[in-house]
């Protein structure tokens, strides 16, 4: 029994370090008037995780900068911006990171985020088909075991 829990774990831990998302500012997305370092604090963000950046398209943007541009609210040009209002940053690097709103005074006004990525780079995969057949395997083993158990039981 404690064999069949022992390979239960192994089969279901993995799928919980998968990649997070995270909704920066997370009901209220990205937008003035915000305190996004108080969001960042104490979230862990990992190699693999994904931060999405919703807001109304047109009202604002997201720059990724260096961190001399983050503290002087330096905006790169317009051509480099994400725009989509649902934009979307793997986190493919350890390192700290810092994103800015590049629309008119909206950095200087605090919409702008720095944070720590940690973490070895996990191998992310090419399309996000295979996180989800990984997932799957895992859970399909899980069934499998317990299905097991109730028998023998």
């Amino acid at each position: 029994m404690i064999i069949f829990f022992f390979v239960f774990a192994l089969a279901v831990f993995p799928a919980i370090t998968l990649a997070k998302s995270f909704v920066v500012g997370d009901n209220g997305g990205w937008t003035t008037g915000f305190d996004y370092q108080a969001w960042a604090k104490g979230k862990k963000f990992k190699t693999g995780d994904e931060l999405i950046f919703k807001y109304t398209k047109g009202a604002h943007n997201v720059h990724k900068v260096d961190g001399n541009r983050f503290q002087k609210c330096v905006k790169p040009p317009l051509k480099e911006a994400l725009t989509t209002g649902n934009d979307v940053i793997t986190l493919a690097t350890p390192g700290q990171k810092w994103y800015i709103c590049g629309v008119a005074n909206h950095c200087n006004g605090g919409q702008k985020l720095t944070i720590t990525v940690t973490g070895k780079a996990k191998k992310v995969g090419k399309n996000s088909a295979q996180g989800i057949v990984k997932s799957w395997i895992q859970v399909f083993i899980a069934a499998v075991l317990t299905t097991g158990l109730i028998i023998i039981v």
